[in-house]
């Protein structure tokens, strides 16, 4: 047993000191970021925020709203052969560049990964997803993935130590997704004690993917535009984001009605929720480590695509980058015991 004494920090801890701008407007900030991927060589371009791979937000439906604004979807796994088939057939021209077919790592899910694959050649993306990316079968996977698709670009995660980014881009990886327990419905942190503050995640992952010329996902823990403007200025290369867009009519999950209000049910990949509805219940040997929640119906997604980029804009605006790439290199962090006023919130 050993103990790290310095601090970790997370969204809250911190906000961005200010720096003199010559910008006049948030309409003179360019968000657009242009990545070559370290293995497949492959380019994107587009707005780098993503909707999470979970069946309540990554859905064929918020593929399709997000692209108009060329943000990204990593589409749920849980999709099948058919379901992709017909939604691709019927996409437009161009979706390919922003979705990514998940996978989790049994031979179940190679075997369907390899079915899609093979009938919609045009895909590009490949999200290899797990909660724990520290396993040496999850590695392998990696590795053998890339064997059998050498120039798809391949994400792959979850980890939040730098040693583990390296290791995930030497075997093959193009973007590594970074998070353990941040999540607003992820209850991993309780349950196991495990975790690692999303701020200081970012920063080591990002200093140890850079090094290599690979990128990296801050998955979880943004609430606000804001938490999203840190991410980015931490050196997170996309952020993912879950509940922020979770209760629109583009995001999966039922529609409920409460006293006249309206909700939409959210919950996490491994609650009990979600293990119920893909895989018969919660294995006896494992725990749940989701909740499930009732989120505010908030219409469509447009509106709440808008607020958070224009916040960001406007974080670009209070310290003088132009360019979201140069958000990084104009970020100053300071420590804080408090974000808000919050006299009038409920």
């Amino acid at each position: 047993m050993r103990i790290e004494y310095d601090i970790k920090l997370g969204f809250k801890d911190v906000m961005i000191r200010p720096k003199r701008s010559t910008l006049k407007s948030r309409a003179q900030v360019n968000l657009d970021r242009e990545f070559k991927f370290l293995n497949s060589k492959a380019t994107w371009r587009g707005v780098p925020i993503m909707a999470a791979n979970m069946d309540t937000v990554g859905t064929f439906e918020m593929a399709m709203a997000l692209m108009e604004h060329c943000i990204f979807t990593a589409i749920h796994k849980h999709y099948s052969v058919a379901e992709w088939n017909h939604f691709l057939s019927k996409a437009p021209k161009g979706i390919e560049n922003f979705i990514a077919i998940s996978t989790g790592t049994g031979a179940k899910d190679a075997e369907k990964l390899a079915e899609v694959l093979s009938q919609n050649k045009n895909l590009k993306f490949i999200c290899i997803d797990v909660a724990n990316g520290y396993s040496e079968h999850f590695v392998n996977f990696v590795q053998n993935t890339r064997n059998l698709y050498p120039d798809k670009v391949i994400i792959a995660g979850n980890v939040v130590t730098g040693e583990m980014v390296e290791e995930l881009l030497l075997s093959g990886a193009d973007i590594i997704k970074v998070g353990i327990g941040p999540g607003s419905v992820c209850t991993t942190r309780v349950k196991t004690g495990v975790g690692y503050p999303q701020l200081s995640a970012i920063i080591e992952c990002a200093d140890a993917a850079h090094g290599l010329g690979g990128q990296i996902i801050s998955d979880g823990g943004c609430a606000t535009p804001g938490d999203v403007a840190k991410a980015f200025g931490a050196g997170a290369d996309f952020v993912m984001l879950g509940g922020m867009l979770a209760g629109h009519d583009e995001s999966g999950g039922e529609l409920i009605e409460k006293n006249g209000e309206k909700f939409k049910q959210f919950y996490g990949m491994s609650s009990a929720t979600a293990m119920e509805k893909h895989v018969g219940g919660v294995a006896e040997y494992r725990a749940s480590e989701g909740k499930t929640v009732e989120v505010p119906y908030r219409g469509k997604v447009i509106q709440t695509v808008q607020d958070i980029l224009g916040g960001i804009r406007s974080t670009c605006t209070y310290v003088g980058a132009q360019r979201l790439k140069e958000l990084t290199k104009r970020t100053t962090f300071i420590r804080v015991a408090e974000q808000e006023n919050r006299i009038y919130n409920k």
